[in-house]
């Protein structure tokens, strides 16, 4: 199975936006992008919707037949460790390995000497140099490593060979997550776990590694543009180098979890995968839920109470919905509207806060950021929100496709003379 240079991870809260989303694939064809669409949901967004896997392959599977796409696609087990692999056995043929919590776990010291050992070609190499800064391999810095990350790379080996035993090695996409690490790894770190997923024969396609700066939920990157984009370049360096060295596989890519909305580094990572030209995975999470309250709020009527009644809620149980995501989320409390004043607005004043885009004066981030993750509230609703979903499936289905085109496709893959 083989991902497309170019990639993309959509959600899709409540599992009726496959067609739309799709649509965005199939009219990027005509800027000559081919990109690969990967359905993503995570164990912690089925629990809260109380949705399965087997629904998020049922919404793909639909949507391709229906809009006859004519390549591959895949469904993204996303996040998934040891504890809850099983769950998306039957449905999923991505996985999206999440080792984050296994970092500095002790690995035992037999274990750090054949990883050591494995290295040895590499450091009797004159010609390992990356022309970066501090890239510099010696025993002593890999035995470092190894007690830091080792135990997480044998967590994937653990994951990804439960994986080929139950589904067959050619079976799936193998991507392995450092992103919710509580630091950003170095270009040395990236390239010394590639190794070490060399050493143990994981067949990984996409690595995510967690990036200087805030990637929170719906919002744009808070952080150095200088800064991100010369560890964006280096881990492009070490993925190839890591490549020719470890016998990993040639469509290896970037991954980025990108929280939604990151637009502000999409241009620095376009320029560079072209200039290297190399692949990319964009995973987005939740925009495809905030455009189908856009789509609800313009629609009037019952959408646009249910929209208001959504943020109401939200307010309300502001720290319960917030405290699953407290690490990806920044929420301004002091620049949130009151629901009475939110209760007064029409729906395009509700879309036009609530739409990402930093040009127009009544868009709000904390806004935002706190209907990112109110989406329970909506799973509560049960039938009123999905039939409103379906008696607005038009408008609800041009917010969600522009959204995917114009501000995600359009801006991270199309060359920028292209």
């Amino acid at each position: 199975m083989e991902l497309s240079r170019f990639s993309m991870g959509v959600g899709d809260r409540f599992g009726l936006q496959g067609k739309a989303q799709l649509q965005a694939f199939i009219k990027a064809r005509s800027y000559g992008l081919e990109v690969t669409p990967v359905w993503n949901k995570s164990f912690r967004e089925h629990s809260i919707v109380k949705t399965n896997p087997i629904q998020v392959r049922e919404e793909a599977d639909n949507a391709t037949t229906a809009l006859n796409w004519d390549s591959a696609y895949f469904v993204d087990a996303d996040h998934i460790n040891n504890s809850n692999v099983d769950y998306f056995l039957s449905a999923s043929d991505f996985f999206t390995i999440d080792i984050a919590d296994t970092i500095n776990k002790s690995s035992l010291g037999e274990e750090i000497d054949d990883f050591i050992a494995f290295l040895d070609p590499v450091l009797r190499q004159d010609s390992i140099s990356v022309d970066l800064p501090d890239f510099k391999l010696n025993r002593n810095v890999i035995g470092e490593f190894a007690e830091k990350y080792l135990a997480a790379a044998e967590e994937s080996r653990q994951v990804y060979l439960y994986l080929v035993d139950k589904l067959g090695g050619n079976n799936f996409i193998t991507e392995v997550s450092l992103d919710e690490a509580s630091e950003p790894q170095t270009p040395l770190e990236i390239f010394l776990f590639l190794a070490a997923l060399g050493q143990k024969k994981i067949d990984v396609r996409t690595i995510a590694p967690r990036f200087s700066g805030a990637f929170n939920k719906g919002i744009d990157y808070e952080g150095d543009l200088t800064l991100f984009a010369k560890e964006f370049e280096a881990g492009l360096k070490v993925i190839q180098l890591a490549v020719n060295q470890f016998g990993l596989s040639s469509a290896l890519k970037m991954s980025i979890h990108s929280g939604s909305d990151k637009f502000s580094i999409y241009s620095i990572m376009r320029d560079l995968i072209y200039q290297y030209n190399t692949g990319l995975h964009l995973k987005t999470a939740g925009t495809t839920w905030l455009e189908e309250l856009i789509g609800l709020a313009l629609a009037g009527s019952e959408g646009l109470e249910i929209a208001k009644e959504i943020f109401r809620g939200s307010l309300e149980r502001r720290a319960e919905l917030c405290s699953p995501y407290l690490t990806v989320l920044n929420i301004d409390n002091s620049n949130l509207p009151s629901a009475d004043q939110v209760d007064q607005w029409s729906g395009e004043r509700f879309a036009e806060t609530l739409r990402h885009d930093q040009d127009c004066s009544s868009y709000n981030s904390d806004f935002r950021q706190l209907l990112h993750v109110g989406y329970k509230l909506a799973a509560e609703m049960g039938d009123r929100y999905l039939s409103a979903l379906n008696q607005h499936a038009l408008i609800i289905g041009e917010q969600v496709e522009q959204n995917i085109l114009e501000r995600h496709m359009k801006r991270v893959f199309l060359k920028k003379d292209g």
